[in-house]
């Protein structure tokens, strides 16, 4: 769930779909948050619904987009070696460039930003060849990007995805 600022169409609908949510969804998302494996049985006992409930909760939660349940990976155990952030300067549309760069498959996560950069882009690497070949090949050249600054990863200290509701 996004929030942003008040004045953007889209965030005034981001905001009301996330105020729609009564407090029996949020906490079947706590639940999920805690364990994606829980059943809806077990969920149905945390919250004070039935299974079936609960499971018709979850679809509309995972068909809004509001929510979703995935395998979290350690890409180090799955042959990815090499892990940064990349800092992206552009110019002219950032959000073409951004929509570019969240085709390539090497990158999991692009967020647009106000400060030194316009666009932060995480990429998963199998080693530093690979990493090379995405930033000179794929990331600088496409059009729009004026500088990309490499952050390497040297350690993963917390990744968790457990943060609740509001």
């Amino acid at each position: 769930m996004t929030v942003g600022c008040d004045t953007h169409p889209m965030a005034r609908t981001e905001r009301a779909r996330a105020s729609q949510l009564d407090e029996i969804s949020k906490q079947i998302i706590e639940q999920l948050q805690l364990d994606g494996r829980r059943s809806y049985a077990e969920i149905g006992k945390a919250v004070g619904l039935s299974e079936a409930a609960v499971r018709q909760r979850v679809q509309k939660l995972t068909e809004s987009g509001t929510m979703q349940i995935v395998a979290v990976t350690d890409p180090l155990r799955l042959g990815f070696a090499r892990q940064a952030m990349v800092g992206v300067k552009c110019t002219g549309d950032v959000t073409a460039v951004a929509e570019a760069l969240s085709q390539l498959a090497a990158v999991d996560y692009v967020v647009l930003t106000a400060g030194s950069f316009d666009l932060l882009v995480e990429v998963v690497c199998e080693n530093d060849d690979q990493l090379i070949a995405l930033l000179n090949q794929r990331i600088r050249t496409l059009p729009g990007v004026v500088s990309a600054e490499t952050f390497v990863y040297l350690k993963l200290h917390k990744q968790f995805y457990n943060w609740g509701t509001r």
